[in-house]
């Protein structure tokens, strides 16, 4: 009698201890502590609840993409919002937790400011500044054989300058020298006075010089990315692969 509850113990017990291995690192887990790690660097947290109110129940979709949908909403304070929802959770989450460390802690007049995220289980989401002149891609490609809108070549200089001070700030302007790998027109916001902002910071890397770094695979966008992410031949990967891709940028604008 007494042996049949020592072996249901010892079953009951490996069960248990099988369970805990396997979900040890779940993607939500990893993603708690390295929050929990930046907590003082970081905007403010908001609970998967407070989205839904600030959103109107997610009522205005501006837009979709391989990321997720960006919904517009506002803060209590009345402030008018962005809100990124992601798309179903993979892997680490560690574009998430770039976006988050990366923009939280800097602040600049040509980079997106992030007002605050959400991270429950394996939601998550990240509130921006409404930009409401939205991309710059949709003022320089020709959709349906013309531009829908057109600006003139003095704000496109304007546009352009703000956009070089937003790098620089990136690679000089902080305690570790930030690159973003990711600098094209849709990713360069315009304000209400179309002054831009750089934006999207899920494949930035932090440096601590602006010498060369090793990454594994090329980061980025085909069309954008420096040739020293393809081939070591070009040389080591750095902080010209933003550079290289800024003049991609200026090319298409021109």
């Amino acid at each position: 009698f007494g042996i049949v509850p020592r072996i249901l113990g010892i079953l009951f017990l490996a069960r248990l201890l099988i369970y805990k291995l396997k979900n040890k690192y779940s993607p939500s887990d990893n993603v708690e502590k390295l929050l929990q790690k930046c907590q003082i660097l970081m905007p403010r947290r908001y609970s998967y609840p407070e989205i839904k109110i600030i959103t109107g129940h997610f009522k205005e979709k501006l837009g979709q993409g391989g990321f997720g949908s960006v919904f517009k909403g506002s803060l209590f304070d009345g402030r008018a919002i962005a809100v990124k929802l992601l798309g179903k959770a993979k892997g680490t989450g560690q574009d998430f937790i770039n976006e988050v460390a990366t923009i939280g802690r800097i602040h600049h007049v040509n980079i997106v400011c992030l007002l605050g995220f959400c991270s429950e289980g394996m939601t998550r989401a990240l509130i921006y500044e409404f930009m409401p002149n939205g991309s710059l891609d949709k003022y320089i490609f020709l959709r349906n054989n013309r531009r829908n809108h057109l600006l003139s070549w003095e704000m496109l200089y304007k546009i352009a300058l703000g956009i070089a001070r937003g790098i620089e700030y990136l690679h000089r302007g902080c305690d570790m020298c930030i690159l973003h790998f990711d600098i094209k027109p849709h990713n360069v916001l315009l304000d209400e006075y179309f002054c831009p902002k750089i934006s999207d910071f899920g494949l930035a890397k932090l440096s601590p010089t602006q010498n060369t770094m090793t990454l594994s695979g090329y980061r980025g966008t085909i069309g954008y990315i420096a040739p020293q992410q393809v081939s070591r031949n070009f040389g080591r990967v750095s902080y010209k692969s933003d550079v290289y891709s800024f003049g991609i940028l200026l090319l298409q604008v021109v």
